[in-house]
């Protein structure tokens, strides 16, 4: 395997200094001693719960090359045998390797924030722009402080394009990582209120996704809902960026990349979109009205890329849905297959909204019904009951069979709901398992979502270890 990064190059790109004998370079970046391969260079992170540091034994075990480390932690890594390069602070120096590489690059590079749809967005630019050229996106959900410089340190020199995904939880958090990412291409997938505790309002939260206009590159390109309530808020903070192309997406009549027809099936969809002056007309592997917006998204960007649209929207009949953001699973109950979408990855109410709609789209078998198992949205302040109860309203109108609600927050949705659905409450997710499994029949679709934190992925564990794969994962889903 050929060096990402020569040593030299490294020791240069951080203002390090060298310990002991360098390699001639490493083959990979890690921060993780679990997931680390040989030939990588560790960088000894220190995090919120575990410092890289105390793993320098196991990184060596497990054939890291050589280690990044901090100047303070030198000297109680001491009897440590391995290669080192002593910076003075060790997340700071990947921030600095990150930079490099991406001075490095000639590719063409897009960065994806929104409230909902940022990583379902990145997957499918990744299958899109995969059939132009290569492509290097950032693992799973990397898209904070460490998140972002990781990925762009992995960046090969000699990639096509690359895809960059780009949270936030607080306003000022993305403008030091755009910055970093400097995209030809930044889209915002939608305004909505994830993170609402930490808000004043939803504009609050639109000015904070619009610090990623700071960081395209001069000539480059902002990517908008142009369905979006808050889409006058997006278009003038691009524009006060700096940036002088804005593209709208949707059905709106004056967005450029505008939606002609579509078609929702309950395993996928057909659209019919115009870009660029040409109509294509594609099917898109994953279901949902909220993934249709996500794919206009990506053929705008497809298209602003350089890259070939019809091709890419061809490729998009493969997109599928990824664990905890809307894969299915087809398991066996002792007298037939019943499926489980799996929603526990993260919840706010847009996404609630955009769930419980695939849910009442879904096909079930024989006598199956339609089940919701719903936990709390975190992270919505003084706002959390109003917008829990408020999900009564699209919980009524997808009219699913069974309503299961767990956690301390859903109970504003269980008294919201009353007796217009049947509805089972329990203050944690661990007590509907019992409730659920017994309840399961041959035919059933059961929609499991939640906010990660609160656990709802253990419900999801929880069936596939009782009940056993009858099947394949197909498409499906949503995402935070």
């Amino acid at each position: 395997m050929s060096n990402l990064w020569t040593s030299e190059a490294m020791i240069a790109a951080m203002g390090g200094r060298p310990f002991g004998t360098m390699p001639q370079g490493v083959t990979g970046i890690s921060i993780d001693t679990r997931t680390l391969k040989p030939g990588d260079a560790f960088f000894a992170i220190k995090g919120e719960n575990f410092d890289g540091h105390d793993f320098a034994t196991a990184a060596m075990a497990a054939g890291a090359s050589l280690m990044v480390v901090a100047d303070s932690k030198l000297a109680a890594l001491g009897r440590l045998t391995m290669p080192m390069i002593v910076v003075e602070d060790v997340l700071a120096a990947l921030g600095m390797l990150g930079a490099a590489a991406r001075a490095r690059s000639k590719a063409k590079v897009i960065a994806v924030t929104g409230s909902a749809g940022k990583t379902s967005t990145k997957e499918a630019l990744r299958l899109a722009l995969s059939v132009s050229g290569t492509v290097h996106a950032a693992e799973k959900s990397f898209n904070n402080h460490w998140g972002v410089p990781l990925t762009l340190a992995r960046m090969p020199s000699d990639v096509d394009y690359a895809v960059f995904e780009i949270g936030m939880n607080h306003a000022g958090e993305i403008r030091p990582l755009v910055k970093l990412v400097r995209p030809h291409v930044a889209i915002v997938t939608l305004i909505a209120a994830a993170h609402l505790g930490n808000f004043h309002s939803l504009d609050d939260i639109a000015r904070a996704k619009a610090e990623i206009f700071e960081g395209i590159v001069p000539g480059g390109h902002a990517l908008i809902n142009r369905d979006d309530h808050r889409w006058r808020i997006l278009d003038k903070l691009a524009r006060e960026a700096g940036v002088q192309h804005i593209v709208g997406f949707g059905e709106h009549s004056r967005s450029q990349v505008k939606l002609l027809a579509c078609t929702l099936a309950p395993d996928h969809s057909t659209v019919s979109v115009k870009v660029g002056g040409e109509t294509f007309e594609l099917r898109i592997g994953a279901p949902g009205r909220h993934m249709v917006q996500n794919v206009l998204a990506v053929l705008g960007a497809v298209h602003l890329a350089g890259a070939d649209v019809g091709m890419g929207a061809e490729a998009l009949g493969a997109l599928q849905a990824e664990r905890g953001r809307g894969a299915r699973s087809l398991l066996m109950h002792p007298d037939g297959p019943f499926t489980v979408i799996d929603e526990s990855y993260n919840a706010n109410p847009a996404s609630m909204k955009a769930s419980l709609d695939l849910l009442a789209r879904a096909e079930v078998t024989g006598s199956g019904r339609r089940i919701a198992v719903l936990g709390d949205m975190r992270e919505l302040g003084v706002h959390s009951n109003k917008l829990h109860a408020a999900l009564a309203e699209p919980l009524r109108e997808a009219a699913p069979d069974l309503v299961f609600l767990g956690g301390t927050e859903m109970a504003a949705l269980e008294a919201a709901v009353g007796d217009s659905l049947p509805v089972e409450y329990r203050e944690t997710g661990a007590d509907l398992v019992p409730l659920l499994a017994a309840t399961l029949k041959p035919g059933d679709v059961v929609m499991i979502k939640s906010s990660n934190g609160v656990g709802f992925s253990k419900i999801v564990e929880a069936l596939t270890a009782r009940f056993p794969a009858a099947g394949a994962k197909g498409p499906a889903g949503t995402d935070q």
